[in-house]
């Protein structure tokens, strides 16, 4: 699970927590501990734990994939302990394979890294590549079980583990008594539907503080690239930035190539 806040430089980005920084969580699992109360951080227990009295988490259903634009917060690349992160433009064929652990009542009802309050009694995890909000199909490879999860948060950020489950994803899975699996992580792409455009929606590529600099920029990006470019001005700051975009798709594969080019901190505004 993941613990302590770390502030992001020039970056922010909103994670398992608060909106412009990055909880480091990642024990193997929730302790069978009880809980710790202890009001001296963020959260009142010390330590993670399973709940003591859970509903019955067989009748809760896997997440239904279905389109969603992407969270103002959270999907930003980030460095946490020193190590960067890049978040996916393109989910489309990704997969991958490593252990899964999960995180219970410590963080329950607390904010994840796009703004929403962590349910763990709901299919959702987190991850620290796929968007926010995004949806993956998470296979045990230990005992077979699957199950579709809503990725909503960040983490977790110990070495070898892919992706960090909600209680009853990880009930699901068969992964609580263990408190760690080796799964097969697969993205679902969920392309937008005739109805699901997203007005004004733009990539931010510079911030300058000379506005003919960022005319030129923009120019210069619009010229090379065949999309729309604006100067937005910021205080002092003048904002260099394609669109706005009616289309979420463009946006995304435009990302994509920027942040693989000469731009890989490009990220998406509204």
């Amino acid at each position: 699970m993941r613990v302590v806040a770390l502030a992001i430089a020039s970056l922010l980005l909103t994670a398992c927590a608060t909106t412009d920084s990055v909880d480091e969580r990642g024990a193997s699992g929730a302790s069978s501990g009880k809980p710790v109360n202890r009001n001296d951080g963020r959260y009142s227990q010390a330590q993670d734990s399973y709940p003591d009295n859970p509903p019955n988490l067989d009748s809760i259903p896997d997440a239904v994939p279905r389109y969603e634009p992407r969270s103002r917060n959270g999907n930003r690349d980030y460095e946490v302990l020193g190590k960067n992160y890049r978040v996916l433009g393109d989910t489309r064929g990704f997969s991958e394979t490593g252990k899964a652990s999960f995180y219970g009542t410590k963080f329950h009802g607390h904010l994840t890294s796009n703004g929403e309050i962590y349910d763990m009694y709901s299919m959702s995890a987190a991850h620290k590549n796929l968007p926010l909000p995004s949806y993956a199909r998470v296979t045990n490879l230990e005992n077979g079980k699957s199950t579709v999860v809503r990725v909503n948060d960040r983490g977790p950020f110990h070495e070898g583990r892919v992706i960090d489950l909600s209680y009853a994803a990880a009930h699901r899975l068969g992964v609580l008594a263990k408190g760690t699996a080796r799964v097969r992580v697969e993205a679902i792409h969920v392309p937008p539907g005739p109805n699901d455009a997203l007005g004004g929606t733009a990539i931010q590529v510079a911030a300058v503080s000379d506005e003919s600099r960022a005319q030129s920029l923009a120019a210069k990006l619009r010229q090379r690239w065949g999309q729309p470019t604006r100067v937005v001005r910021d205080g002092k700051l003048f904002k260099v930035q394609f669109g706005p975009f009616t289309s979420n798709s463009t946006a995304e594969q435009l990302l994509y190539q920027l942040r693989g080019a000469d731009y890989p901190k490009a990220f998406l505004v509204d």
